[in-house]
């Protein structure tokens, strides 16, 4: 009895592995998949548009890269509830 519960305790513990390998591989093939299909197409296409998401462009006549908001383009009670 003592030779099939070490049998049956080292095959677990081989399947427990074999589940983490596999686990480690699937997961870094498919969130790399999503990366590159998720994130480079569509900085692919933001280039090809033109669209910037980020403003930091190196500047030295500015003091901040913080953007000016100017509220009489919208009234005030638009800023409220934004969400």
């Amino acid at each position: 009895m003592s030779g099939v519960r070490q049998f049956l305790h080292g095959f677990r513990q081989g399947l427990k592995q074999f589940g983490y390998n596999i686990n480690v591989i699937v997961n870094s093939v498919l969130l790399s998949i999503v990366y590159i299909f998720g994130v480079g197409v569509t900085a692919v296409f933001a280039r090809l548009v033109g669209k910037r998401f980020l403003d930091v462009q190196l500047s030295r006549s500015r003091n901040s890269y913080w953007s000016d908001l100017d509220l009489k383009k919208r009234p005030i009670e638009d800023y409220y509830r934004q969400f």
